[in-house]
């Protein structure tokens, strides 16, 4: 699931408008995402610092994320797949929802977004059965 969740993140990319991630995991986080972890905390400060955040906020929790700065997009990227949250937005709309260390993923995408996902799933060996489609809200 690892990579779909950010085969999912790199479609919807240019669509999200805010993002934010969870630096807590239900597991250890894998020592290739540990300098993903610190620097979400960092973020976090730097949020802190610039009055963004208050200080008696949780630290690790929805750390807002800039997609359009690569260095945190990196962040969302790497956390993702094993987070207890994070979630992206476009025009006051959830599009991506990643949870439970893992185990959750809910995208919303267009018809071309998701032509694109699942030519890029298909590409690394994910079967196509990686997804249940809902009908769409009305």
């Amino acid at each position: 699931m690892v990579c779909v969740h950010r085969e999912a993140l790199r479609v919807l990319r240019d669509s999200i408008e805010t993002a934010h991630v969870d630096a807590y995991s239900g597991m250890a986080w894998p020592r290739e995402v540990v300098p993903a972890y610190e620097q979400a905390l960092a973020m976090a400060a730097d949020e802190v610092a610039e009055g963004v955040r208050s200080a008696k906020d949780d630290p690790g929790m929805g750390i807002d994320v800039d997609v359009r700065d690569d260095t945190q997009f990196d962040v969302l990227l790497a956390l993702a797949p094993y987070t207890i949250h994070a979630e992206a937005w476009r025009q006051g709309r959830e599009i991506f929802s990643a949870s439970d260390t893992g185990t959750a993923l809910w995208v919303a995408v267009t018809s071309e977004q998701e032509v694109r996902l699942m030519s890029r799933l298909d590409a690394l060996g994910v079967p196509q059965t990686a997804f249940t489609a809902q009908p769409r809200r009305r």
